[in-house]
């Protein structure tokens, strides 16, 4: 068996979170305050439950809070609000939030972002769009200066101190995925941020079970190698977090489908 571990042949032993500790990973939100508070009120409801002798349960959040969804600022206002209270709380840096503070800063090298969702987190922070098809060099450039008038320097220096990627036991928490010929401390930004297929057809065991989002499935997703919780929010109404403790995960969802 070991051989065939070695050889990538042999399924991985089960993950395990680590021990005394209980733990939420909670999928891309998207401008979803509303499913958020939700969310929060949920979570905030079991903090008692899931205290263990480790400390307070721990609480993931995956990226991509803004974009798509209609009140990206009020997302961000949420969570740096300190909910869900009671939590130990981290934040990874998804692709939405690099596209963001790419089109601030180089807005003409980056205008794919407002028709990629970046439309309605301008319009969250009372910036008019410009037209992707009209639009001059100098209206791209003022809109980005504009954006940047208005994000809150609190919005700015969350989005600036977001995570990359996060081990707890066995587990890696990711925005979107890993390449699974690189190690963690190896992997790019856009291996991070952006995979997508590549990731999710392959099949060997990657060091860690992979908790991520970007992909949006109908249902939490789950098998020895990844675990995908993004479940559309923005567009279903249903926002998904995977709880863990020692070798056991389980899933709860807020809002209802819009189908």
């Amino acid at each position: 068996m070991n051989l065939l571990r070695m050889l990538g042949l042999a399924p991985p032993p089960p993950a395990r979170f680590p021990a005394g500790r209980v733990g939420y990973a909670v999928g891309d939100i998207h401008g979803r305050d509303d499913l958020l508070l939700s969310l929060c009120a949920m979570l905030e409801a079991r903090v008692e439950a899931d205290t263990r002798e480790g400390g307070p349960p721990l609480v993931i959040f995956l990226g991509d809070y803004v974009d798509r969804g209609p009140r990206s600022a009020a997302v961000l206002d949420v969570l740096l609000a300190g909910r869900p209270a009671g939590f130990e709380r981290r934040f990874l840096k998804g692709n939405h939030e690099a596209s963001m503070l790419g089109f601030m800063e180089a807005p003409l090298n980056n205008r794919a972002w407002v028709m990629q969702g970046g439309a309605e987190t301008l319009l969250a922070y009372g910036v008019a769009p410009p037209s992707p098809l009209g639009a001059s060099p100098q209206d791209w450039i003022a809109a980005a200066e504009a954006l940047k008038a208005a994000v809150p320097e609190r919005h700015a220096a969350f989005l600036n101190s977001l995570e990359r990627y996060i081990v707890m036991g066995d587990y890696a928490f990711v925005h979107a995925g890993v390449n699974p010929w690189r190690p963690l401390d190896k992997q790019t930004d856009a291996e991070l941020f952006w995979s997508r297929q590549k990731f999710l057809n392959h099949r060997l065991p990657f060091s860690h079970c992979v908790v991520h989002g970007h992909t949006p499935s109908d249902r939490p997703y789950a098998d020895a190698r990844r675990i995908g919780i993004d479940t559309g929010a923005y567009a279903t109404g249903i926002l998904t977090a995977a709880r863990f403790e020692d070798g056991d995960v389980s899933f709860l969802s807020t809002g209802l489908s819009t189908s």
